[in-house]
């Protein structure tokens, strides 16, 4: 996991609902050839956080957790792509090259879960979200940019989702 620095911040989630419209926030920032990056245990509130996210990014399809089939791709009206890829079941980098991260990051936004699993064969630069279970209603989620373009995004969360402080 990358180092956190003074750009990065935490934030404690008080229900999945929470999640979910900080998910929407960031969402709809989201443009193609970005990389959101998920790390969390199982229960931590990854999918939760995606089923936000795509609804702020405007996709019309349900989120589901693409465990068992890798990749999930969420449409919207205007025919963009949001692609949703779990690596918890990937074994290898190489593994993960065959599915042309490349050609998903020219389509529209990646949001990738587990993707410490992968971490060698993605973009240096991206938005890394720790997320833990503290317990059954509350999660902590850390957000760390890597690279000026996610600091710069990540502040413009801050202030879609909190204000200008």
């Amino acid at each position: 996991m990358p180092v956190l620095t003074d750009k990065a911040f935490d934030f404690l989630s008080h229900s999945s609902e929470q999640t979910r419209r900080l998910g929407m926030r960031l969402g709809a920032l989201l443009q193609p050839g970005n990389v959101i990056c998920l790390q969390g245990d199982l229960g931590a509130g990854k999918t939760t956080f995606v089923q936000g996210l795509a609804a702020g990014w405007g996709s019309l399809d349900a989120v589901t957790s693409p465990t068992f089939i890798l990749v999930n791709v969420y449409r919207r009206g205007d025919g963009s792509q949001l692609f949703h890829f779990d690596t918890y079941r990937i074994e290898s980098a190489p593994e993960a090259e065959e599915l042309d991260l490349e050609a998903m990051l020219a389509s529209g936004p990646l949001v990738i879960e587990w993707p410490e699993q992968i971490a060698n064969v993605l973009p240096a630069e991206r938005l890394w979200i720790k997320l833990d279970y503290i317990d059954d209603d509350r999660r902590q989620l850390t957000f760390l940019p890597n690279g000026k373009y996610y600091e710069n995004l990540l502040d413009r969360f801050r202030i879609s989702s909190f204000g200008a402080g």
